[in-house]
């Protein structure tokens, strides 16, 4: 492992079960095993985290939400458009929008679930400062400044919203979004120039060749390592390649929990390339992209449409 091992070694001592196994209920005197490799209590539900951003872990968490109720969500925390761009260039926080997101998808199906689901998602229309923000980006936000803690204050949004699991940001610290990209500039198509903004790159002309965070060395939330490393299952995507996939393994703190994790890792391929990121891209190309990013990152499964393979 590299030099952050060490930094892995003092969140895996506050959770024991993360590093030697949980101990489980037993049957006969035998372990019950869990699907990730590791004894777990027999009727407990798999633990599962699911990594990305946007409407691509929107989706994960709609369908993950009905087949656990142990499932946590790491989302990325470089959007710099919209709503959470004004917010994070006014106030200096992260931005909300995707966390808003993930909180609506755990929504439940009842009427409080869903009311709830339409309220923080509602965005004002006006002819002043309030056009196009969104309820829920406010409402976390004002947690933030009255709590002056990310991750209580998303619990308390959670609980308020009756959320079918938990919402963490991957990084304490706004992230900036860099990639390198080939023809972004029509009139010069050979040219390779680095483009800023998760905004600007989703929405690139050219071709894209990789991506970096600003800063290069962010710290991640605790939780969400604890979360990866306690896992049954861990799932990656589908959603943006570039700027909602990727930059989870460009965290090097969570990278190093993504690899040593004992939870089985699942790999969701997109159903159709994105328009203006991954034009042109196979299945394969993803993959090829992914393992640039994170070569000794080892997947158990990758989920794809067998139509598009």
């Amino acid at each position: 492992m590299t030099e952050r091992t060490p930094r892995l070694g003092r969140l895996r001592r506050m959770v024991p079960e993360a590093r030697s196994g949980r101990s489980g209920g037993t049957r006969a005197g035998r372990p019950v095993e869990a699907r990730g490799g590791r004894p777990r209590r027999r009727g407990a539900q798999p633990k599962v985290v699911a990594l990305g951003g946007g409407m691509g872990l929107s989706a994960s968490l709609a369908a993950l939400r009905r087949i656990t109720g142990d499932l946590t969500a790491v989302v990325t925390v470089a959007d710099d458009g919209g709503s959470s761009g004004r917010l994070r260039d006014e106030l200096g926080v992260l931005p909300p929008g995707d966390l808003r997101k993930a909180l609506a998808a755990l929504c439940g199906d009842d009427d409080w679930g869903q009311t709830w689901s339409r309220v923080i998602q509602h965005r004002f229309q006006s002819q002043g400062d309030l056009h196009d923000h969104a309820v829920g980006n406010l409402l976390i936000v004002a947690l933030w400044e009255q709590l002056g803690d990310h991750v209580q204050a998303l619990d308390l949004v959670g609980k308020l919203l009756g959320a079918h699991g938990r919402v963490l940001p991957m990084s304490a610290v706004p992230l900036e979004l860099q990639a390198l990209v080939k023809g972004h500039d029509p009139e010069h198509p050979e040219a390779v120039d680095t483009v800023r903004g998760q905004a600007t790159v989703a929405l690139t002309p050219g071709e894209v060749q990789s991506v970096h965070l600003v800063p290069n060395d962010p710290p991640a939330v605790p939780e969400a390592l604890a979360a990866v490393l306690d896992a049954d299952w861990v799932v990656l995507g589908p959603g943006s390649w570039f700027s909602s996939v990727i930059p989870h393994l460009l965290v090097p703190e969570l990278l190093d929990a993504l690899t040593e994790t004992k939870a089985r890792k699942v790999l969701s391929l997109n159903l159709a390339p994105q328009p203006g990121e991954t034009d042109g891209f196979s299945p394969q190309r993803h993959l090829e992209v992914l393992g640039r990013h994170a070569p000794k990152l080892a997947l158990d499964v990758v989920l794809a449409d067998e139509a598009a393979v």
